[in-house]
């Protein structure tokens, strides 16, 4: 048997039993990022398209499907199929307008429109301004099982989650995904050989988006909340960091990445706390304060020790392991 299909065998099987041994409420989260970020990387790892924005179709899709949910009244599965369109639409319409320049112009272009996304959503009377979507019942699935229960929750997540990663592996490895990497590779020579390059940039932009919908969605209905914070500009960094600590253009290397992020964000105050008691020095217990810092500086050791990401030098090392 191929040793990747054993290797995600082994990881669905973790996944199945992680609930058991750590707080449901953190995988989930973490999970919702993880989906988020192989989104992301699928547009800058593969397809070589750098996204500043990619927070508006995060906090996006999270809001439309609150929205749906509790105000419409939708069910839960219908709320979360209309956060996944609603990224969908926002990428066609940024997306159609940013392909038209490539670089830090097509960066720039993201995030200005996601700005635009942003201030729309602090005035708008349906979104909470800021104090945001509150109150977003969980519901049921497919209208009798409850997912009040985090246990039961989790496992729908789960299952959205491989769903997504599943979507975006067949994408990487299918002859359209092998278009992508000639565009990331050498554009002018993609153009030269007969593709139309624009059209498979958008396709590629448009799929990112509606998987970064689909997290946010699910993010929302996991907490029951959604707030500015999704479509700040400061989650399109982070996103991009999360990305870069995994390993970007690596399959597994954003899953890796947003969780060590989200553990930071989660644990450090915990291990600061603790630094304290044991060494009975107040000032540790500031360190929970500056996960900003923290993880700012372990972007930089990132960037300067390993640059292929966590995920892409275990892979180099064992490649160049001797038999």
């Amino acid at each position: 048997m191929n040793k990747q299909v054993i290797g995600y065998a082994l990881l669905i099987v973790l996944g199945l039993l992680a609930p058991f041994f750590v707080y449901p409420v953190f995988l989930m989260k973490a999970l919702c990022f993880a989906l988020f970020a192989c989104a992301f990387n699928l547009l800058i790892g593969y397809t070589g398209l750098l996204s500043f924005g990619h927070a508006a179709f995060l906090g996006g899709g999270g809001y439309m499907a609150g929205q749906a949910i509790k105000m419409w009244g939708f069910p839960t599965e219908l709320g979360l199929l209309m956060g996944m369109f609603s990224g969908a639409v926002l990428g066609f319409v940024i997306g159609s307008l940013a392909i038209r320049r490539q670089g830090i112009y097509f960066a720039m272009i993201t995030l200005a429109l996601s700005q635009m996304l942003y201030f729309f959503c602090l005035q708008a009377k349906f979104t909470g301004g800021e104090d945001g979507l509150q109150a977003v019942p969980r519901g049921t699935l497919l209208g009798s099982i409850s997912l009040a229960d985090d246990l039961t929750l989790y496992y729908v997540v789960f299952a959205i989650f491989i769903a997504g990663f599943w979507m975006i592996h067949r994408t990487i490895h299918s002859p359209f995904g092998q278009v992508l990497k000639a565009i990331r590779e050498n554009e002018p020579r993609a153009i030269s050989l007969g593709y139309d390059v624009d059209r498979y940039k958008l396709l590629a932009f448009v799929i990112s988006t509606a998987l970064a919908g689909l997290a946010g969605a699910t993010k929302t209905v996991m907490l029951g909340f959604e707030t500015l914070t999704d479509v700040h500009w400061h989650m399109s960094g982070e996103v991009v960091l999360m990305t870069l600590l995994g390993g970007m253009g690596t399959v597994l290397g954003p899953v890796v990445g947003a969780f060590t992020v989200k553990a930071l964000e989660d644990k450090l105050g915990d291990f600061g706390d603790l630094l304290a008691v044991t060494t009975g020095i107040e000032w540790f217990k500031t360190i929970g304060e500056s996960v900003t810092i923290v993880t700012g500086l372990i972007f930089v050791v990132c960037v300067l020790a390993f640059r292929r990401g966590i995920v892409g030098e275990l892979a180099a090392l064992l490649k160049n392991k001797p038999h």
